[in-house]
């Protein structure tokens, strides 16, 4: 079994938060966990960072990647966890 998490850097939130919530829409089936984190304070910080855990099929998180990355302004890393 293999735990896949991927993170998202979103440089300018205002900008690109609308594209990157439709992305995570079309691949909802497959994020098992979604974690957003941002300053917070006196004013919205302009960034913010996400955390997916997927579940499903390879393929299906390849194709959620490779969609992140066509928005501009988005910076995507991913770690997988193999289990013997």
């Amino acid at each position: 079994m293999t735990h896949k998490v991927i993170g998202v850097l979103v440089t300018d939130r205002v900008k690109e938060a609308g594209a990157v919530q439709d992305t995570l829409t079309k691949h909802g089936c497959i994020i098992r966990t979604r974690l957003g984190l941002h300053q917070a304070g006196n004013h919205c910080s302009p960034d913010g960072l996400l955390l997916l855990e997927l579940a499903g099929d390879i393929n299906e998180w390849v194709e959620l990647e490779e969609d992140l990355k066509t928005i501009e302004g988005i910076q995507v890393q991913s770690m997988s966890f193999n289990q013997p």
